[in-house]
């Protein structure tokens, strides 16, 4: 909805993840080309804008990682910050659907994940495509306070926002004409209201590991195959086409969380809760529904 705004440049890889060098991988996003490694082709994301727009990116990685708020006021000491939070239940069962279906995670149990943390720490129980062991670390994802500090030691209040991703979610326009205000460019323009990243279930595990493994093997016979089915596949089935269909076969819609586990994990992360709401002067133990947890 940014990239739209008339005054706002935003490069098409959405998260170049470049500031986030002690959590991000350099693996290429789908679909958007490679990420980049200096900041020259960094700075080359944004070589199309025109004068006078403000430049941008989104980032998710900047909240988690220690390093980033730290390159960030660096290179651009002006820079405005959007920081969005969400109650950390919720959160985590979104991050640990994306998670299986990107391949970082294999185990389809929430609670057992957050129950291995430490020994994945230790590097034992480590998915074989997961790049980092801390990708896998959930608790460190939710401790909210100590990622903002981060930003707001380094930059005055006035340059940083903390939105609440529960907000955004009940009046997206609402939300971002706040954002465009925060950021001094027309609130006032038209803009598409739109949804994305919607959380997706995998269908099958091993099916999902089969094919994923299958794509990334270098073997002579999983080349041959893919050659293969290249060649056999017409040339008006295209790109997008095929995978509209992986998705539709391998995915499926959401499936409601365990209750009782997302009662477990209120309760694990009611403190966190409480810090922010002390944090952020905001009454999230009542807007998340925790006032009702013991």
């Amino acid at each position: 909805m940014l990239r739209s705004h008339p005054q706002i440049f935003m490069p098409d890889l959405k998260e170049p993840a470049f500031f986030a060098t002690d959590v991000a991988t350099r693996l290429p996003q789908r679909g958007a080309g490679p990420l980049p490694q200096t900041l020259e082709e960094y700075l080359g994301l944004f070589v199309e804008a025109t004068p006078g727009q403000l430049v941008g990116e989104a980032t998710s990685l900047y909240l988690w990682s220690h390093d980033a708020a730290g390159h960030i006021a660096r290179l651009a000491p002006a820079a405005r910050i959007i920081a969005v939070v969400r109650e950390p239940a919720s959160f985590l069962h979104s991050l640990h659907m994306q998670l299986l279906q990107n391949h970082v995670e294999t185990e389809t149990d929430l609670w057992k994940t957050i129950e291995m943390e430490q020994e994945r720490l230790d590097g034992k129980n480590l998915p074989r495509y997961s790049p980092r062991p801390q990708a896998l670390i959930y608790s460190e994802r939710v401790k909210y306070v100590e990622q903002l500090r981060r930003y707001h030691e380094l930059f005055p209040p006035e340059q940083i926002l903390t939105l609440i991703y529960d907000e955004f979610r009940d009046d997206n326009e609402a939300t971002v004409r706040k954002v465009l205000r925060f950021l001094g460019v027309d609130d006032t323009v038209e803009f598409p209201t739109l949804e994305v990243n919607r959380s997706v279930r995998v269908r099958s595990q091993r099916l999902h590991q089969f094919v994923h493994t299958f794509a990334m093997s270098q073997s002579p016979l999983a080349r041959a195959s893919r050659t293969t089915v290249k060649a056999l596949t017409p040339k008006q089935v295209n790109g997008d086409a095929v995978r509209k269909l992986r998705r539709r076969v391998m995915y499926s819609g959401p499936r409601p969380p365990d209750e009782q586990m997302m009662l477990k994990l209120r309760r694990r992360y009611k403190p966190e809760v409480q810090a922010l709401s002390e944090y952020l002067d905001r009454d999230l133990i009542a807007l998340w529904g925790y006032d009702s947890i013991d």
